[in-house]
Formats: structure tokens, C-alpha cells, sequence
């Protein structure tokens, strides 16, 4: 007979670790993800009113049974932490109360934990020298399992058990309901008079939560921010503000409740209400610096370290939009996001957290965001996930969840089997004056074709057969369907879009760039996009950082990587030279002054600190270094240097298992790497020399050296 240990409670401190250790914290995957998107996504206002997300918003399951068998060798005694009420059954058999400590026989043990929490996210955490939780337990929402006559545990309903969800709370005391980013203290650079109040400069935007020191008196504090100081001077038009009631006898320092963005604050007094200095608390998401580039070009320099410094702003929680506004998780900034953090911080955990809190849960009733494109970009982020990380296990786990919110793409398609916007679908594309999102999108069908390869390539790697032939015929149909429906011989170009059946005349740069990289195009194709749209100023021009950084994508991939180098220091050097601390929403060089701020009809409407803006990193790391993977998870990979404009480069581009160093001048290249089996792609005028490798010549003046992992190879080479 089994003996148990009851104790009646226990009490667990959040601390924030990352060290694994004996067991970890685990959950229904996506759960805890949800639940924290809708906790971060909820802090936005608008001039201090609360101001929600528009779009719907998923909750978790409530109840939730974890379970996992065992082999014992020896018996044991386990403790057993959950967030919320549970049961605890053993090889069947109930247990009585809430069990926080469990004695086990040796042999075959099954154990059986359903947790219930309305507030927070059903969680367990398991803690034994041979039992522990960890990401093989299995779980489930359906609460069908019945005990028959005998007195045996059964499943008789056919209930879907899927694997434990789980981060990095390795502590039974790191309840995830407790999470929160760290802070650090900062000061501020300046603080001046300004009126009837003071204005105080962080010297650069920044996140987090403003400190008063030795407050004191009553009356009232109005506190405005800005990123501009134009903006925190407006105290009308900011975008966002706290009104505070003080009552404070005695000085104290004082840190608000809600982070904010800024640069600027200004600060009125009303009554007797009096503070010392102001400070902040710097909030900020624990990520490695792994990626790095410098040049012989200074400038260049300072767009990589503005960018990732916006790129470190915007990764928060999950990867958001932008720090001031809208601070919500939106699906088109965060595949952007993702792209930069594989060529900076190569942080896999939280494109994971957003891709799942994206997704949401079911049923599917709209797009995501709303947006139809923003569907799309999903699709494609999973699969390029899969291509940097090798994670095979996450496609496996999401892909469900994948195959359901294709299938209501599918269900959505008009009669001629095209994405056309439906009753509630926003078709967003970019932020364009005049861009017409009526009728049947070429960009829409392009993006969806994509996704649906993308399938195609998930079912096959996850063994799905049946599937993967189903997606790869729909992606064919439609691939066909594109041509003929949108492709202009004459004007070198797809159309923009179809109404009534009949292709408009108007041609956007969009579905023309996409096609590029994505390689949909002959070679006689490709040239005519380049010379009739991408490089014809005649064709609308685009201002977002957001389609830039795919316009310039599309135009390295096409060998144009000198006249993107160019268009890279004007556009982003453009906004430097405006004194830009982060790279912005949309950056238009016709524009003067407080115009830069604009946006959305509002005066100060504009984010400042956006995350599409940080493209450069993304553009340097993969075009100019050069690094590329080939096979998933670096297994193989390229690295095809290009100088520019420049003498000579250096960084280091992070994989799975370490990173790429690589330095390259107009005479040398050198290169290491600690995973997988490169290529080296050289253009020189002689025929390269490297002792640690062979040569190979390829065509012309194009040369190849093969490269191994953990060996450092020097190329001698004239570019």
C-alpha cells in the first residue's frame, strides 16, 4: 500500500532564473502564451484611457489534466506545485485532498494531475530525483477519462493528448503566473525649466517605469511623454499622459505603475506638490548579444547599433509593434522581428511565445489581426523558423493549429478560388496613400500560395503524406492562376489587382518584389521587374521601413546589393541625421520638422521606435556577410561576402550551436564557424588562396571553399 504525505499549502516567491534544473513549470501549449499576450497587450492607453486590442481575444482552458507513466528503479517521494485547485490520482487511484508531497513504490507508475484555475493558467510543476515535469508529459482540456469496475483507469472517448507546454521556470517557486520582465535603474541625461513645469530628457527613447524622487504635498502631478520633445511639450496632442492625485506628507521616491515610452517628459505641479529629480526603471527582455557587424563606414555602424538597439525595445514579452502607441502583437512586424532576431540575438523562445500567442486558439473566426496578409505572414514565419532552428518538434506541435487556420483561408476563397476581403477582413498590405484593396489582390493570392507551400513542406516533415500532396496541388493550382490572372508581358509586371473578373491596369511594387524572393519568376521575368518597377520611379514609392525592407530584399536578390547600399545609408542615415535614437513607423524625406511626427491624422500619431524599422540588421547579416542557411538548422549553410562600398567588414551571425564569425577586406577573408558544412562563395580577380581548404573554381571569377565546423580558414583574394 502506497504512503502519502499530505500537507495543506505552501507558499512559493517569483524568481527569475534560467538554469534547468530538476524539473519545470508546464502547461497546455499556448496557454501561458495567451494569457500573457492578453496581460501585456492590455497595458496600452491612449492619453490615460485604457485602450484594448479590436481584435478577439482568447482565454485559456480552465481545466486541464497532466499526466505521464513512469519505470521507477527505486521508490520515491515526489512534491507536487500547482497554480490553481487539482487532484492528484496514482496508478488510478485518487488521492485524498491536495497532496503537496507523494511517496511512490518502485516499478510502473502512472500519475494523473488535473488542474483547474479560472484566473490564471492551469500549471504543474513536479519535482523528484526520477519523476519531474518536463516537456513529455502529456495534457489535455477534455476531462473524459472514467474509472470501469474494476477500478482501472480508462479512455474510452478518444480523448487528443498532446505534449506539455513549458519556458524556462525551472524553480518551483518561479510560478509563471508571477512573471515579469527585469528592470534596471537609469538616469535621466537633462532637466530643464519649460513654462509652468519641467522637461526632463533620457538622452535616447526609451521603455519603462518613471520614478519621482522625494514626492511630497498635495495636489496634482500631470505628466506628459513624448518622443520628440515637441511632443512631450504638447500637452494637448501627446500621445500619452498620467494625471495623477497626490497626497503625500512626507517625501518619499515614488515608481509608477505602468511603463511607458519615451525620451521626453514633462511634468506640471498643481497645489504644493514638489519632487527632487526623476529617474526610470528600465525594463528590458534578458536576451544574449550574439550578432554584430562594423565596417569601415561609420555610418553604417551607427544604423546597425540604431537598429538594434529598436530591435532591443521592441522585443519585450513577445515581439511588438512599437513601444509608444500600440504595444499589442502584431503578426506582419513580428515576421519581421523574427528575420532580425536570427542575425542578432537568435532568440528561438520568444519567436515561439509570439507565434503561439498569435495564433490564439479555436475556433478560428477571423484573421489574424484581422488582417488578411497577416494570416499569411504566419504561415511563413513557422517554416523559417524551422530553417534557422532545425526545430522539428515545434512544427510537429504546431501544426494543427496550422492546418485549421489554412483550412478557414480555404473556406474563404471566392468562386474562382481566389483571396477576395470578406465581411470583417482588413487587407492591409502598407501603409500607402491611394493603395487599392479592392477586388482580388494579386499580393493576397502570392502571400497564400507561399503559405500553402509552406504547408506542403511542414506536412512532408512531419511525415504527413496525404497532406502534403493536398497543399502542394492547391499551391500549384494557384501559382497558375497568378500567371494567368495577373501577369502583364507587356508591362514586365503582375497587375496590382483583379475586379469583376477583369485585371486593372494599375501595377504595385508589392506582389513584383515578393515574387522575387520568393523565386516565382524566370530570368527574363526577374529582369523586366527590376528595369519596369523596382528601379522606375514612375511606380508609387514606398515610405514604411516596413515594405522598404522587402523592396531592398528583393533588390539584393537580384545582384543590385551596390544601389541597395546606397538606398540603406540615405533612408536610414536619413533619419539619423534627424536625430533618430530608434528607427521609426514611416520616415518620408519631403517631410520637415514636427511633419515627421504625424501620422494617423494625429499630430504625434507616429511610433519612433518601431520594430519593422530595424530591417538593416536583418540586410547586413544575410546579404553583405553573406550568411545564409541552406539545410535546417545550419546544417549546411553559405556565406557569400559583399563588400560594397566599403574597405572592409567584420560579425558574427548566430546558429543553434554558436556563431559564425567572419572578417572580410578587399584582400582577405577570414572565416569561423562552429556548426554544421559551409560554402564560402569568393568573387576575385586572381584565383584565391587558402591553406585549411581547397579552392574550387566555379565560373568566371567566382570561387568556392567548403568549410568545416571549428576550423579557421583564411582566404588570400584580390575582390
Amino acid at each position: 500500500m502506497k504512503k502519502i504525505i499530505l500537507t495543506l499549502g505552501f507558499v512559493c516567491t517569483a524568481i527569475f532564473l534560467f538554469a534547468q534544473q530538476s524539473g519545470t513549470w508546464i502547461w497546455y501549449p499556448g496557454d501561458f502564451e495567451v494569457w500573457l499576450s492578453n496581460d501585456m497587450q492590455n497595458r496600452r492607453t491612449e492619453r490615460g484611457t485604457f485602450f484594448p486590442p479590436f481584435w478577439k481575444m482568447d482565454s485559456h482552458y480552465v481545466l486541464v489534466e497532466f499526466h505521464k507513466e513512469f519505470d521507477l528503479q527505486q521508490e520515491e517521494e515526489i512534491a507536487i506545485y500547482a497554480e490553481g485547485k487539482y487532484n492528484v490520482k496514482v496508478n488510478g487511484k485518487m488521492l485524498p485532498g491536495m497532496p503537496t508531497r507523494v511517496k511512490l513504490d518502485k516499478g510502473k507508475q502512472k500519475i494523473n494531475v488535473k488542474v483547474y484555475n479560472q484566473a490564471k493558467v492551469p500549471a504543474l510543476f513536479v519535482e523528484g530525483k526520477q519523476v519531474k515535469t518536463d516537456k513529455d508529459w502529456l495534457v489535455t482540456f477534455e476531462d473524459k477519462e472514467w474509472i470501469d469496475e474494476t477500478g482501472k483507469a480508462s479512455d474510452q472517448s478518444g480523448t487528443t493528448y498532446v505534449k506539455a507546454g513549458y519556458w524556462n521556470f525551472d524553480q518551483a517557486a518561479q510560478r509563471p503566473s508571477t512573471f515579469k520582465l527585469p528592470t534596471r535603474h537609469e538616469e535621466s541625461v537633462a532637466s530643464t525649466t519649460q513654462g509652468k513645469g519641467t522637461l526632463i530628457d533620457f538622452g535616447k527613447n526609451t521603455f519603462g517605469f518613471l520614478t519621482l524622487h522625494k514626492l511630497n504635498g498635495n495636489g496634482e502631478l500631470n505628466i506628459y511623454y513624448g518622443e520628440s520633445k515637441e511632443e512631450a511639450l504638447a500637452t494637448a496632442t501627446c500621445e500619452t499622459l498620467d494625471l495623477l492625485s497626490i497626497n503625500q506628507q512626507s517625501a518619499q521616491d515614488s515608481t509608477l505603475d505602468l511603463s511607458k515610452a519615451f525620451r521626453y517628459v514633462y511634468i506640471e505641479s498643481k497645489g504644493n506638490v514638489s519632487f527632487d529629480k526623476v529617474s526610470m526603471e528600465y525594463e528590458y527582455l534578458p536576451v544574449e548579444d550574439r550578432g554584430a557587424f562594423k565596417s569601415s563606414d561609420e555610418e553604417l555602424n551607427k544604423i546597425w547599433e540604431v537598429a538594434k538597439y529598436t530591435m532591443e525595445l521592441t522585443s519585450r514579452e513577445f515581439y511588438i509593434d512599437g513601444i509608444k502607441r500600440d504595444r499589442w502583437i502584431w503578426s506582419g512586424d513580428a515576421y519581421q522581428s523574427y528575420a532580425m532576431n536570427y542575425y542578432l540575438g537568435f532568440d528561438s523562445e520568444t519567436v515561439k511565445r509570439t507565434i503561439l500567442a498569435l495564433r490564439g486558439k479555436e475556433p478560428t473566426v477571423s484573421h489574424i489581426n484581422t488582417i488578411m496578409d497577416y494570416t499569411f505572414y504566419w504561415f511563413l514565419s513557422i517554416y523559417d523558423y524551422y530553417q534557422y532552428t532545425g526545430d522539428k518538434e515545434f512544427i510537429a506541435s504546431i501544426y494543427p493549429r496550422m492546418q485549421s487556420l489554412m483550412q478557414f483561408c480555404l473556406d474563404r476563397r471566392n468562386a474562382d478560388g481566389l483571396m477576395q476581403g470578406l465581411s470583417g477582413d482588413w487587407v492591409f498590405i502598407d501603409w500607402a496613400d491611394g493603395l487599392s484593396k479592392q477586388g482580388e489582390v494579386s499580393f493576397e493570392q502570392l502571400l497564400l500560395c507561399r503559405s500553402l507551400e509552406t504547408m506542403t513542406l511542414c506536412a512532408d516533415l512531419i511525415g504527413q503524406q496525404d497532406d502534403q500532396k493536398h497543399y502542394a496541388k492547391e499551391a500549384t493550382k494557384l501559382k497558375t492562376k497568378i500567371f494567368d490572372y495577373y501577369w502583364d508581358e507587356q508591362k514586365g509586371a503582375f497587375a496590382h489587382s483583379r475586379i469583376d473578373g477583369k485585371q486593372t491596369g494599375n501595377v504595385t511594387r508589392y506582389t513584383n518584389m515578393f515574387a522575387i524572393f520568393f523565386d516565382y519568376l524566370s530570368e527574363a521575368q526577374r529582369t523586366a521587374v527590376k528595369d519596369k518597377v523596382l528601379l522606375n520611379d514612375a511606380i508609387q514609392k514606398i515610405m514604411t521601413p516596413y515594405m522598404r525592407y522587402y523592396e531592398l530584399e528583393a533588390l539584393c536578390a537580384l545582384g543590385e546589393k551596390d544601389y541597395v547600399m546606397k538606398e540603406m545609408k540615405k533612408y536610414w542615415g536619413g533619419m539619423l541625421k534627424l536625430g533618430a535614437t530608434t528607427f521609426w513607423e514611416e520616415y518620408n524625406p519631403d517631410k520637415k520638422g514636427a511633419e515627421h511626427y504625424a501620422m494617423y491624422g494625429r499630430e504625434f500619431g507616429k511610433s519612433l521606435c518601431h520594430s519593422w524599422g530595424a530591417s538593416p540588421i536583418y540586410l547586413l547579416g544575410k546579404y553583405y556577410l553573406g550568411v545564409t542557411p541552406t539545410a535546417a538548422g545550419y546544417e549546411k549553410y553559405t556565406i557569400e561576402p559583399y563588400l560594397a562600398s566599403l574597405e572592409w567588414m567584420e560579425g558574427k551571425v548566430p546558429t543553434p550551436q554558436g556563431d559564425i564569425a567572419i572578417h572580410v577586406s578587399k584582400k582577405k577573408i577570414k572565416v569561423q564557424s562552429p556548426i554544421g558544412t559551409g560554402t564560402l562563395h569568393i568573387k576575385s580577380k586572381v584565383l584565391p588562396r587558402c591553406k585549411q581548404g581547397t579552392v574550387k573554381k566555379l565560373e568566371n571569377d567566382t570561387y568556392s571553399v567548403e568549410l568545416k565546423k571549428g576550423i579557421s580558414y583564411e582566404v588570400d583574394y584580390e575582390a
